[in-house]
């Protein structure tokens, strides 16, 4: 056989490979968790949502409407971050996609969080956004960031923790863009001081070096 036809071959078998590989592994998660059950009465869903009966299938099942109403910041954050995901767009399941439109007053801030099943990708359509990301232990913890203005785009990394601060006066808005139908939220200082219930505040006065008092005051702030 000719040198080339080997090479052929070769890169043939590792393709093949590849493809085998991929399609063994498992599906990405899509909850936080899924316990194995043996007894099909305890069964409510797996990784996801059942699906629709094809013939019973209608357009308004791929159809969601009112991305583009103002939506309220009058909160402690200000900020909103509007979900057009699988839960209020059934047509989205299993295909891996769902969006978002983030509302900021001035000086509004979506706060550090993490997305563990998806990247981000984030478009200003309205106003200034200081908006960054901050790698892992293995990369040295470095912060990326970049002030955004209208017609910027942004990419967050899948599991990076990341946030937008809206730097201007006047209100701010954004839609996002996440590979997943659902991204998962994982808001840091709401999930380790206002868990259910509490981590010691032990542990976290050590994580964080501060004083357990004040581990015990954010803890009553943030488990309101």
């Amino acid at each position: 056989m000719a040198k080339n036809s080997v090479n052929f071959v070769l890169v043939l078998l590792a393709l093949a490979l590849a493809t085998y590989i991929a399609c063994a592994s498992d599906p990405g998660s899509l909850q936080d968790f899924c316990v194995a059950t043996n007894d099909p009465k305890h069964v409510l869903f797996v990784n996801g949502k059942f699906c629709k009966n094809p013939e019973l299938v209608k357009a308004e099942d791929f159809f969601f409407s009112g991305i583009d109403i103002p939506r309220d910041t009058n909160n402690a954050d200000g900020s909103t971050v509007s979900m057009v995901n699988v839960d209020n767009l059934p047509g989205l399941n299993t295909l891996g996609v769902s969006l978002a439109r983030l509302d900021f007053a001035p000086y509004g801030l979506n706060p550090p969080h993490t997305h563990p099943r998806s990247s981000e990708i984030l478009v200003v359509t309205e106003g200034t956004l200081y908006a960054g990301f901050v790698s892992s232990d293995e990369d040295g913890n470095r912060l990326f960031t970049k002030t955004l203005h209208k017609g910027d785009v942004f990419v967050f990394p899948i599991g990076m923790i990341h946030f937008q601060f809206n730097i201007g006066e006047d209100r701010a808005v954004a839609f996002a863009g996440f590979g997943s139908q659902n991204e998962g939220r994982i808001t840091i200082a709401n999930t380790l001081f206002g868990s259910h219930p509490s981590i010691n505040a032990e542990v976290l006065a050590k994580a964080f070096m501060l004083d357990k008092d004040v581990v015990e005051k954010l803890q009553k702030k943030f488990g309101q």
